[in-house]
């Protein structure tokens, strides 16, 4: 029941704040059994077509606070927060995730982030996160290194007070688990076109490949949308051959992600928009 209930929890985590992570956010690679110590790790090998468009003209961030519920069966599981901000040649995301009601009785999650990217290249450089999942608590530091060509990571283990240090290689550009959704927000989003980009979340980079699958009405706590729909797929965690995730964003200049579902083996979890803040 706790595997069930930390694997449901980490997954509302995901899908309100990045859903193109298709894992577990708040997961860090695998521990050494030496946490202190330094290691450096090779990068996965990643599709010959996948690299980072850079910003498309006339496109611009919401600067808005999205606020989402996430929904399973007839709980709602979970609540978070995601805004974009300008921060000199850079662009700032904000995003916060949180259980609510029952599921958080049973396993509470409390996490922050702040992603960093370029404004025009929209290569990633910083993620910081704050992780309380359970009885895991951590602080994440990514920086994204391309003169060394590394993704170099700094967490601390708050429970257990030890610290750990590892580089993994990365390609001249990627995105992050915070700024890969608003990523392909920034697309053209052309029906039936593929879009393949590098991810990484401090450990090996990965391939994801956002496709669009077509059109659709969504009716949200926010209101009612014409939407596209994305399907992501890649070789990241949990979703790993045992289920789908999807995302709707807005049919406008926008493109505002309205909707984000899993479909996993133990069932559903939706997240919906329920309110655009100034």
């Amino acid at each position: 029941m706790r595997s069930f209930l930390t694997r449901h929890c980490a997954l509302i985590t995901v899908l309100t704040v990045a859903a193109l992570t298709l894992g577990v956010s708040g997961q860090a690679p695998s521990q050494s059994a030496h946490p202190t110590a330094s290691h450096i790790q090779t990068q996965a090998s990643i599709g010959a077509g996948a690299h980072i468009q850079p910003l498309r003209p006339g496109f611009e961030f919401p600067r808005q606070t999205l606020r989402y519920d996430a929904q399973y069966r007839f709980w709602t599981a979970g609540v978070a927060t995601l805004r974009v901000e300008r921060d000199g040649t850079q662009e700032h995301v904000i995003g916060t995730a949180d259980s609510t009601g029952v599921v958080a009785l049973l396993f509470r999650v409390q996490d922050r982030f702040n992603s960093y990217f370029d404004a025009q290249s929209l290569c990633s450089t910083k993620l910081v996160k704050h992780t309380e999942e359970g009885s895991h608590w951590r602080d994440t530091v990514i920086s994204f290194d391309y003169s060394r060509g590394k993704a170099v990571l700094e967490e601390h283990n708050l429970k257990i007070n030890q610290s750990k240090h590892t580089e993994n290689d990365i390609p001249g550009c990627v995105t992050d688990v915070m700024s890969g959704m608003l990523y392909v927000a920034s697309l053209p989003l052309q029906q039936g076109a593929s879009y393949s980009f590098p991810l990484n979340d401090g450990g090996k980079t990965v391939t994801i490949n956002a496709h669009v699958e077509g059109k659709e009405q969504i009716k949200t706590p926010a209101g009612t949308f014409q939407t596209i729909r994305v399907g992501p797929e890649g070789d990241y965690s949990v979703l790993r051959d045992r289920g789908r995730i999807w995302i709707w964003y807005s049919d406008d200049w926008r493109h505002l992600p309205v909707q984000m579902r899993a479909k996993l083996f133990w069932g559903t979890l939706t997240v919906q928009l329920a309110s655009i803040d100034k």
